[in-house]
């Protein structure tokens, strides 16, 4: 039984504002060059232009695809950064120490989002700066990110009891 589930997206207006500038900068050049010269074709631009818009060609729909899918219940945790995990990756409660929200920030702790890895652990994040902090009983530590962190420390309180809290 899910009790808690969260679906977050790369969906941040400024991110895809910064992918349409890069975008759109490309052109910059052929079109300066297709309104000043009468034998303009596109066989003439460098080979810089064509590896950017191969770039930028592959990064927007790669960052659309990208999803991080959370779900707490009474056995543990369940995770999945797609398309990187092609399978959902499970933590059982036995397998923790301490687990709890909290506020971190991003770019100091991770050096931003996405799949990181940090002084503190690993992370798996999209968007803003709360998180689920999980510390395992191995001693290794995951950050999960949630944009419900109220919610999410309900349920981690309804189901698990940290050590030493």
């Amino acid at each position: 039984m899910r009790v808690f589930e969260e679906k977050q997206w790369f969906d941040q207006w400024w991110l895809w504002a910064v992918f349409l500038f890069c975008f759109g900068a490309l052109f910059i050049r052929p079109v300066k060059l297709f309104l000043s010269e009468e034998h303009f074709s596109l066989g003439t631009m460098e080979p810089g232009f064509w590896i950017g818009l191969t770039v930028m060609s592959l990064a927007i729909p790669l960052f659309r695809l990208l999803l991080l899918h959370t779900e707490i219940d009474d056995s543990g945790i369940t995770y999945q950064f797609s398309p990187f995990h092609r399978s959902k990756k499970r933590i059982r409660w036995d397998e923790v120490k301490k687990c709890y929200t909290r506020k971190y920030q991003p770019i100091l702790e991770y050096g931003g989002w996405g799949l990181r890895m940090g002084p503190k652990g690993r992370a798996y994040n999209v968007r803003g700066n709360f998180g689920v902090q999980i510390e395992f009983k191995n001693g290794d530590k995951l950050l999960i990110g949630t944009q419900n962190p109220e919610r999410a420390q309900y349920i981690i309180d309804k189901y698990f009891k940290n050590e030493g809290v």
